[in-house]
Formats: structure tokens, C-alpha cells, sequence
């Protein structure tokens, strides 16, 4: 935290701008060093930049952020420069070779801004979900989580275990005297209804589904069409369709987003119950394996003849019709019937699987915390004895102080930024 470190963090060269960003002690000297002045902050101006010889490096726009109030709480400097490769080298050599400077690591602005009390590690960790999002529906979630939506919640929850606490402490310290009242009905009434309330967020869709997305499996047995389904589903001939059994032996993956939701597509080897190809035996194992993590999956064989929960459709449907009792969906990877029915049923099926837009989605890290909390909270009724009463409230705030990073372990931190590009 006593360095100062610099990124570029626009994209990569060329480019009509390219940001290069600063933060640290010495980001003061650095503005001095290379426009000969410190701007007037947060205002925008033109300046011309030079290395510590002298000579001309660009012509740049400079904003000045001098901390507390900066993206990282520390002194911060932008520079604006024109986005060729060799502007961006000489620019950074130039940094790079003042005391105290050096490059940053990934991710190390917002962890700055993180230990400075800028942002908590639920709001870090939206920012990561929002610089990875692919469709409009990670981004939608991903914004709303890096608003602080999940870490005010979090909070007010804290200040009601805080205010519930207080009372606790209240009857134990004054148990003794007539002044003060043991606890009330209405308190453990709070106490239920703060749990509920936690449980609740608990019960919703987690944020590493909508982050990796529906995992959708087409199953059945050899020739049943599932690598052609599959080739029309992501509109690409990624699998090898043959009319001879046996033709796919492995898993195939691709992603896809259909109306800003993503899926991965998971074409699998063709299932019978035996054969004598070593090869082809393992991928029947892996398809088999597919079918248990799959969110949802298509089988592509005789009605009713797959696993529980599995989705009937009726392929090549251009050959010729099914019986008038099958009422599966028809589907043809030819002609492409029902492909467009199939692919808005997927869809609808997944707005039960994700988060809802207007929802805050909770990852694996933060659910982890939050459990303890809401266990603690369940655990605690009338007949309890106070000293554990305030024990279970005090697991309930750890649990809130481990979710917004008050509490949390540098190895949390470490694999947390890590995933973050350089410059941010």
C-alpha cells in the first residue's frame, strides 16, 4: 500500500484513448513530473507529457483525484493519452522509472479501494461479475449487486443483531434489579423474523448459475439425432453427425445465450446399456455424469424410457410424424420445426433457475457467511438461557462482518482479486 502503482486500464492498444491510471502516495509527483503541474481536481485538461528528460511523450488529457475521496481512497491520476502501442510504453516507462512507482497487479486498484474502506467485499466481488458479464442478464444482476444493494441489506441486519444484542446484555447486567425487564415476547418475535428474512435471500437462485450458465444436456441412445439438435441449437456444426451409431464418443460443451440468458449446450455420447468399445464405454459414463450435473435435459429417445425429470422430444420430425398418442414436442435439425419453440420453452424454464433482474444474487462465498448467521438466529427462542442467547447474536454479526469483509482471510482476498484484469 505504500507503492504507487499504474495500469493501463482501457483496452489494449491501438485504440483512439488509452487511460492510463495511477494510484499512491506519489501519484501527486507523478502528475508534477510528467505535465509540469498538478490540474485543478476532478476537472479535466489538456497537457503535454514528458519524461523525466524531457522529452515529448503525448499530448494527453489529465484528471487529478487526490484522496480520501478517489475510486481507491488514495491519490489517483488518469492520463488520457492517444492509444498507439508506443504511446502507452513510453508513457509507462516514464512512470515506471520515478521512485516508489511501480506496475500493478491484477485487480490491485480495487483492492485499494477495498482496504480503504472505498468499497466491502460483497460490492468487490459484483464489480468482478460485472467486468466478466457476457449477457444482458449477468450485467442486469451484476449492476444491481455493485450498487451495494446486498451489503445494505447486510448491514441493516447487523444493526438489528446490534439492537438485539443490547437487550441481551441489558437483562444479564441488570437481571438483578426491578428497573429492567427480561426479554419480551416481541424480541423473539424479531429474532424469527430477521431469520426468515436472511433464509429467504438463501432460498434464491445462486449467482454462479447466472455467472456459468443453464446447463443443458441432450441425452438418448446412438442415432437418436442429438448431434444434429445440438449443431442447430448453437447454429454451428460443432459436432460430427453421422447416420452410423456410436459416431460421438465424448462430451461436447458450447455457450450460448438466447434473449440475454446463457446456457451451455452439452452434447453426449449416445446411451445403451453395454459395449464392448472401451472407448465408447467411457463416454457413456461421462454422458451418464452429464445427465446428474445438468440443470436440464433433453431426451431424445423412446418416450418415457429416460431418467426422471428429463424433458421428451420427438426428433426428425421431417421423416415422417410420431404416433397420434405422442404428445412430445417435434423437433427437426434438418428442416428446423419446433427448433425455435424448443429454444423459448429453454428459455422460460430458465427464468426459474436465475436470478430475477430485480434480485440481488448471492455467490457461494457469501452464502456460506450468510448460513451461520440465519442458524444462529433459528437456534435462539424463549427458553434459552441469555448467555447463549447473546452467544448466537454475536455468531449472527461475525457472520455479517465475514460477508462484507470486515472479517475475512488474505487467502479470500487473494483469490477474489486475482480474477480481476490489470488496471482495475
Amino acid at each position: 500500500m505504500d507503492d504507487t502503482i499504474y495500469a493501463l486500464s482501457s483496452g489494449s492498444p491501438p485504440a483512439a484513448i488509452a487511460v492510463v491510471r495511477v494510484s499512491g502516495p506519489d501519484a501527486g509527483a507523478v502528475v508534477e513530473e510528467l505535465a509540469g503541474r498538478t490540474p485543478e481536481p476532478r476537472r479535466a485538461s489538456v497537457a503535454t507529457l514528458r519524461d523525466g528528460e524531457g522529452a515529448l511523450l503525448d499530448q494527453a488529457l489529465v484528471l487529478w483525484f487526490p484522496g480520501p475521496n478517489s475510486a481507491t481512497g488514495d491519490d489517483c491520476l488518469e492520463l488520457h493519452c492517444h492509444g498507439g502501442r508506443a504511446v502507452v510504453r513510453a508513457v509507462e516507462a516514464a512512470i515506471g522509472a520515478m521512485p516508489g512507482c511501480r506496475a500493478a497487479e491484477p485487480g490491485e486498484f480495487t483492492r485499494r479501494a477495498f482496504a480503504n474502506g472505498r468499497i466491502d467485499l460483497a460490492e468487490a466481488e459484483a464489480l468482478g461479475d460485472l467486468l466478466a458479464a457476457e449477457t444482458e442478464l449477468q450485467r442486469r444482476v451484476a449492476v444491481r449487486a455493485a450498487d451495494g444493494a446486498a451489503s445494505a441489506k447486510v448491514e441493516r441486519w447487523r444493526d438489528d443483531v446490534l439492537l438485539l444484542a443490547a437487550e441481551v446484555e441489558a437483562a444479564l447486567d441488570f437481571s438483578d434489579e426491578d428497573d429492567v425487564a427480561s426479554l419480551s415476547g416481541k424480541f423473539f418475535e424479531r429474532v424469527s423474523s430477521l431469520a426468515g428474512e436472511i433464509g429467504e435471500w438463501l432460498d434464491r437462485p445462486s449467482s454462479e448459475r447466472l455467472r456459468e450458465g443453464i446447463r443443458v444436456a441432450l441425452a438418448g441412445p446412438p442415432n437418436a439425432g442429438k448431434s444434429s439438435l445440438f449443431n442447430k441449437l448453437v447454429d454451428e456444426e460443432a459436432a460430427i453427425a453421422t447416420p452410423i451409431e456410436g459416431t460421438t464418443r465424448d462430451l461436447l460443451e458450447r455457450p450460448i445465450a438466447w434473449d440475454g440468458v446463457p446456457f451451455v449446450m452439452i452434447d453426449t455420447a449416445g446411451l445403451r446399456d453395454s459395449t464392448e468399445d472401451t472407448i465408447e464405454a467411457i463416454g457413456i459414463e461421462r454422458a451418464r455424469k452429464a445427465l446428474d450435473q445438468a440443470d436440464i435435459v433433453l431426451w431424445l429417445g423412446e418416450a418415457g424410457a429416460g431418467p426422471a425429470g428429463v424433458i421428451d422430444i420427438a426428433t426428425k420430425a421431417d421423416l415422417g410424424g410420431p404416433a397420434t398418442d405422442d404428445e412430445r414436442p417435434r423437433v427437426s435439425a434438418l428442416t428446423g420445426e419446433g427448433v425455435d419453440g424448443l429454444r423459448r420453452r429453454l428459455v422460460d424454464m430458465a427464468a426459474d433457475l436465475l436470478p430475477k433482474p430485480n434480485e440481488t444474487a448471492l455467490n457461494e462465498r457469501q452464502r456460506s457467511a450468510l448460513e451461520p448467521a440465519r442458524d444462529a438466529l433459528l437456534a435462539i427462542d424463549q427458553g434459552l438461557d441469555l448467555l447463549i442467547v447473546a452467544e448466537n447474536l454475536r455468531v449472527a454479526r461475525v457472520a455479517f462482518d465475514r460477508f462484507t469483509g470486515r472479517a475475512s482471510s488474505e487467502d479470500v482476498l487473494d483469490r477474489l482479486f486475482s480474477r480481476f484484469c490489470i488496471g482495475k
